[in-house]
């Protein structure tokens, strides 16, 4: 991201917030966005009849595809990183770079693996791909107080990581807890690194890149037994629907956290398996281990959520102003340096061609034919040791 003092950012904000900041936290942020109708909204749906772990590979396939795909992408923290006030911590998760246990902000996908009675007292073994459930009106997008947390139109719920300060409300209110943080990264570096914020939110965005281009995440083209399903949101439904009544099964987020984009279909209830998931400690009240609750609400249905929207829209409106003002400023800078780039490149190209013509001496011939010369020289440069391509 370019570089930002903090009166530059603060300066913007301010400037931009009297016109943005009604418009951000209007329809946008309060209620479910409106989504053009052109774009048709994905999700995924997992069998868990299906998935089984990958218990021949060291790491599951949806896991580590998940981690080569976003790689460059994972935070790379300062060495010493400074306790921010009101807190006495800050999370670390760098020296855990290769735990894919639980999710991490270098882990978006984890596989929860339990063993499960169901009412017939048969025993199942489930293998439970864990990751954002990118709901239908996110809670973390609503009530995220810097306004970089976005449902995007096709579905996808994206955590603008450049802009984000790392304050952890949106894990907070997720129904899940599932964005992880990670500090010493991120613009409170720039703008307040002894106050409140502390570092960057990282979570699953569906492959939202790939999702654009018209391709499948990551996580799906590597399953090996096609246990998680992508396609329209709609479509994934009602296959989850339709198998869960084949196998005499159960279905999870289809109304869970108020709707979301995922869908999981279990040949045991759900009850019964979060149950497990707690009994067996996989979920063990840290961070990185989501429950499985059904039925679970979202704070947005609660008189709580309506009272965090008030509180939280004219804060996240002034911030987004200022982000959206940074973005422009940032584009516009961007495609003048292009224009200059490009403008020294033609001139150059022009110098070098009028000196090589220079440097070749033209005689004529008795027979007017014009001869030419080469110089001794073994090439052309840009005068620095370079090639003949432009700088910047």
């Amino acid at each position: 991201m370019e570089e930002l003092s903090r009166r530059a950012f603060l300066k913007r904000t301010t400037g931009a917030a009297t016109f943005s900041a009604c418009t951000i936290t209007g329809a946008t942020k309060l209620g479910h966005a409106s989504e053009p109708d052109s774009v048709t909204q994905v999700g995924t749906f997992i069998d868990l009849t299906v998935c089984d772990g990958c218990p021949d590979k060291d790491t599951p396939a949806c896991v580590l595809a998940c981690r080569e795909k976003n790689q460059h992408r994972f935070p790379e923290p300062e060495e010493s990183i400074r306790v921010y006030w009101p807190r006495e911590h800050y999370e670390d998760w760098s020296e855990q770079r290769e735990n894919t246990g639980r999710l991490t902000p270098y882990n978006w996908t984890t596989i929860q693996k339990v063993k499960v009675t169901d009412d017939r007292n048969r025993e199942h073994e489930l293998s439970i791909p864990r990751r954002c459930m990118h709901c239908d009106n996110p809670a973390c997008a609503n009530l995220c107080p810097f306004g970089v947390n976005n449902k995007m139109p096709e579905g996808p719920v994206v955590i603008d990581t450049d802009y984000c300060m790392g304050g952890a409300k949106c894990r907070s209110v997720c129904p899940w807890g599932i964005p992880m943080r990670q500090a010493g990264v991120g613009l409170y570096m720039k703008l307040a690194p002894k106050l409140a914020g502390g570092g960057v939110m990282y979570k699953c965005d569906m492959c939202y890149d790939l999702i654009q281009e018209g391709k499948k995440p990551a996580c799906v083209e590597a399953c090996p037994r096609g246990a998680i399903k992508y396609g329209d949101k709609e479509a994934m439904r009602t296959q989850a629907k339709q198998r869960a009544e084949e196998i005499g099964g159960y279905v999870y987020g289809d109304k869970e956290g108020g709707g979301t984009s995922t869908f999981y279909v279990s040949p045991v209830s759900f009850d019964k398996v979060n149950e497990a998931l707690q009994e067996q400690n996989v979920v063990d009240g840290r961070p990185g281990q989501p429950h499985m609750a059904p039925g679970i609400e979202s704070i947005l249905e609660t008189s709580e959520g309506y009272a965090l929207s008030a509180l939280i829209a004219p804060v996240a409106g002034t911030f987004a102003a200022g982000v959206l003002a940074h973005k422009s400023l940032r584009a516009k800078r961007n495609h003048e340096k292009k224009k200059q780039i490009d403008a020294e490149a033609k001139e150059y190209h022009g110098s070098d061609e009028t000196e090589n013509n220079d440097e070749r001496g033209v005689s004529e011939e008795q027979d007017g034919t014009a001869v030419y010369r080469e110089s001794n020289g073994s090439g052309t440069t840009n005068g620095k040791g370079g090639t003949d391509e432009p700088q910047e």
